[in-house]
């Protein structure tokens, strides 16, 4: 059972995500992400202008009358849900902290997958793997994928997403659809990212606070990383410091992006200090243009 005060937080991203998923995710979810292939339906009798590829040869021979197999889309999809949980997720500086907007987001797509009658399995990782959830079916089941998103203690404060990516393609066979959910501060991830992304459709959800791409004009602070521990002090009214600061920023977001760009891995990106749903209409929006081609 679970405490009051989660089933509480869990009840309120239910009620905040609601109407995203009902009235405007909904369609767009189901019409992105397609099924694995076509499964057999049933045999009916051949009419003109069926694909004569269809035909069923042996049904065909046994009545006399040409018989087609009718297929329909195999739409059952297995999402995950791959959160990074290290320490600098554990950072905002507008609304709410990183590792709570991914939470929220998550929910979304959790949300998203139930009402499409599709499994959903989570992992958690920081500089190692902590926490693997099977994909299923159901409510109780996404409760708890959500509780997990918003509750879990990570023992790491790393990033490792090369080690992600290795255990995702060890423990899900078959294709999926997967969310890794992330502010890509990591090195080294270029080819697992790429193997994933040729394996699953994968889409990198990135995550930014505005004050990792610049620092404001406030004096001497000390700031300390999250995943190491290592603190030093910072004259921010020195412009210069300023300047190196966003130039180093800017740096990493062009060096992440072209990595995803060169292994064909679709995003979303994501701030602490704007709406999300905005993002995810454009990603989606995208899907559908490339999909109608």
């Amino acid at each position: 059972m679970l405490p009051a005060e989660v089933l509480k937080a869990i009840r309120l991203i239910q009620i905040r995500t609601n109407r995203m998923v009902n009235d405007i995710l909904a369609g767009e979810y189901h019409s992105v992400f397609k099924g694995q292939g076509m499964e057999f339906d049933e045999v009916r009798e051949y009419v003109p202008g069926d694909d004569i590829r269809l035909i069923d040869w042996n049904v065909t021979a046994r009545t006399s009358v040409p018989h087609i197999k009718k297929l329909v889309e195999e739409r059952e999809l297995t999402v995950m849900l791959m959160v990074d949980a290290s320490g600098s997720g554990r950072f905002g500086s507008v609304n709410r902290f990183k590792n709570e907007l991914a939470a929220e987001l998550c929910a979304v797509m959790a949300f998203s997958a139930i009402k499409n009658n599709d499994k959903v399995g989570l992992m958690i990782f920081t500089d190692q793997v902590e926490l693997y959830v099977p994909p299923e079916k159901g409510r109780r089941h996404i409760l708890r994928i959500i509780r997990e998103v918003m509750y879990f203690a990570p023992k790491g404060h790393g990033t490792n997403i090369e080690e992600a990516l290795h255990y995702m393609n060890g423990v899900v066979k078959r294709k999926a659809v997967a969310f890794l959910v992330s502010d890509f501060m990591d090195d080294n991830y270029e080819t697992p990212l790429r193997i994933a992304g040729r394996r699953h459709d994968l889409i990198a959800v990135t995550v930014t606070d505005p004050r990792e791409e610049e620092l404001p004009n406030i004096g001497m602070i000390n700031v300390m990383d999250a995943e190491t521990g290592r603190e030093i002090t910072i004259n921010t009214s020195d412009s210069a410091v300023r300047r190196d600061y966003a130039d180093d920023a800017k740096s990493r977001t062009v060096k992440r992006d072209e990595i995803l760009k060169q292994s064909r891995v679709d995003s979303i990106h994501v701030r602490t200090d704007q709406p999300y749903i905005d993002e995810i209409h454009r990603f989606f929006k995208m899907r559908e243009r490339r999909n109608a081609v």
